[in-house]
C-alpha cells in the first residue's frame, strides 16, 4: 500500500491521456458486457433445452405439419416416456406486429410433463384443465402487458384463422407460469389444442411438431433414429433431433451469432490494445529519469517491473469495471427489442471472463515497458535529467 501514491501519480501523471484511454477501455468492456448479453438470448434456448427431449418435425421443413396420429404410434417406440405436441400460431396482440410474442396450441396435462420447469399452481392447473377457451402466460410476458388471471386475451390470426374467415381468437387468461430456474423462458403463451383444433378453418388434426421426453438422454441418437425410421416413406417422413439443435437452429437463421461477436470483439480488444500499449509505452518513456532515480534510491529490478505491471492492471481494471458495471445496468433495464430477446440478461460466466480479459489486457500491455525499464541503465537514465 506504501507504493500506492507512486503509482497513483504515474497513471495520472498526463490527465488528459489517461482519461481517454479510461474511457476507450470502459467503452470496449461495455459493448463486451452488451454483445455477450445478446449472444445468451439467442442462445438461452439451446442452453435451457432438456437432454431429455427430442424434437420431431416434418423432413422437409417446419412449416409443413405433421398428422396428430402420428403421438400414438411415436409413444409406442421403445425408451419413450412421454410425447406432447405444438404448434406455432404466429397470432398478434392488440392488431400490432410490434406486440408479438410466442403463442402455441398444446395439450395441457402432456405438455406441463414434457416440460416440469414450467411452474403453475395447483390450482391454475386444473382452471387450465376446466377451461376449453383457457391460457397461460410466463411471468415476464404478463408484466409487460399488465395481465392478470382473469383477463380475457385476444389475438389477431396471421395463419389460422378461425372458420368463416374470423381473425380474432379470445383466451381467457387462467395461470400465469414462472420459471424453475433463471433462463426459463416466461414470454410464452399456451393454450388448449382441442379449441384450437375445433375452430380453425383449416389443418384440422394436423400439428406443427412433437415433443418427446425420453427416458435415458444417451439413448436419443437410437430413439431418433428409430422415431425416422418408422415415418420413412410415408407422405410426411420426419426429422427427429436433440431439442437443443432444434432451437440452435431458428437461431441460426439469422446467422451465426458467435462468430458474428467474436469477429467484432476481436477487432475491438486488438485495437484497445494499442491504445493501453501505446499509453503504457509512453507513460514509462516519459518518466525515464524519474525511473534512474528510483532505482539509485534502491528500487530492485523486481519492484520496479511490479510497480508498472500494477500500474497497468489498474488502468486495465478501472476502465474495464466500470464498462462491465455498466453492461450489467445497461441489460438489467430489459431486452431493448421488445420482445424478440425475451432472455437478455448478462451470464454471470460472462462477467468473469470479461475481468480475466480486463487482468489480461493490463498484464499483456503492461509487460513490456516494466521489462524496458527493469532492464534500464541507471547512468543513462540520469543523463537525460
Amino acid at each position: 500500500m506504501k507504493f500506492l501514491p507512486l503509482i497513483w501519480n504515474g497513471l495520472f501523471r498526463k490527465k488528459t491521456r489517461t482519461i481517454l484511454t479510461l474511457l476507450s477501455i470502459l467503452v470496449a468492456f461495455l459493448l463486451f458486457g452488451y454483445l455477450s448479453a445478446i449472444e445468451e438470448a439467442f442462445n438461452a434456448g439451446v442452453s435451457m433445452a432438456g437432454a431429455d427431449r427430442l424434437i420431431v418435425r416434418h423432413r422437409v421443413t417446419i412449416v409443413q405439419t405433421l398428422p396428430v396420429s402420428y403421438q400414438q404410434r411415436i409413444a409406442q417406440i421403445p425408451g419413450i416416456e412421454a410425447v406432447t405436441h405444438a404448434t406455432w400460431f404466429n397470432g398478434l396482440y392488440q392488431d400490432s406486429a410490434r406486440n408479438f410474442f410466442p403463442q402455441m396450441p398444446v395439450v395441457p396435462e402432456e405438455f406441463l410433463k414434457v416440460y416440469p420447469e414450467f411452474i403453475l399452481t395447483e390450482a391454475e392447473k386444473n382452471a387450465w384443465l376446466k377451461t376449453r377457451t383457457g391460457a397461460i402466460a410466463g411471468r415476464q410476458l404478463a408484466k409487460k402487458y399488465g395481465w392478470k388471471v382473469g383477463d380475457r386475451i385476444p389475438l389477431q390470426a396471421t395463419i389460422w384463422r378461425q372458420e368463416g374467415d374470423k381473425r380474432t381468437w379470445e383466451y381467457d387468461l387462467v395461470g400465469i407460469y414462472d420459471g424453475a430456474k433463471k433462463g426459463t423462458d416466461t414470454t410464452q403463451f399456451f393454450f388448449r389444442y382441442d379449441y384450437f383444433d375445433e375452430a380453425r378453418a383449416f389443418g384440422k388434426g394436423e400439428v406443427g411438431w412433437y415433443i418427446i421426453k425420453i427416458k435415458d438422454p444417451e439413448q436419443s441418437t437410437a430413439i431418433a433414429r428409430r422415431i425416422d425410421d418408422e415415418f420413412a416413406n410415408s407422405p410426411a417422413e420426419t426429422k427427429a433431433e436433440a431439442e437443443g439443435a432444434f432451437v440452435s437452429g431458428f437461431a441460426k437463421q439469422i446467422g451465426d451469432i458467435q462468430a458474428i461477436m467474436i469477429s467484432i470483439m476481436s477487432a475491438v480488444f486488438f485495437t484497445i490494445l494499442l491504445v493501453v500499449g501505446n499509453t503504457m509505452s509512453q507513460a514509462v518513456h516519459e518518466r525515464t529519469e524519474e525511473l534512474g532515480v528510483l532505482k539509485a534510491l534502491g528500487f530492485s529490478n523486481p519492484q520496479l517491473l511490479c510497480l508498472i505491471l500494477i500500474e497497468a492492471l489498474v488502468l486495465s481494471g478501472l476502465g474495464g469495471g466500470l464498462g462491465l458495471l455498466f453492461a450489467v445496468l445497461m441489460t438489467a433495464m430489459g431486452d431493448p427489442t421488445r420482445g424478440a430477446l425475451p432472455m437478455f440478461y448478462l451470464p454471470t460466466g460472462d462477467l468473469w471472463i470479461g475481468a480475466g480479459l480486463a487482468v489480461g489486457l493490463g498484464i499483456f500491455t503492461g509487460l513490456f515497458p516494466a521489462w524496458r525499464a527493469m532492464r534500464m541503465n541507471i547512468a543513462e537514465a540520469l543523463r537525460r535529467m
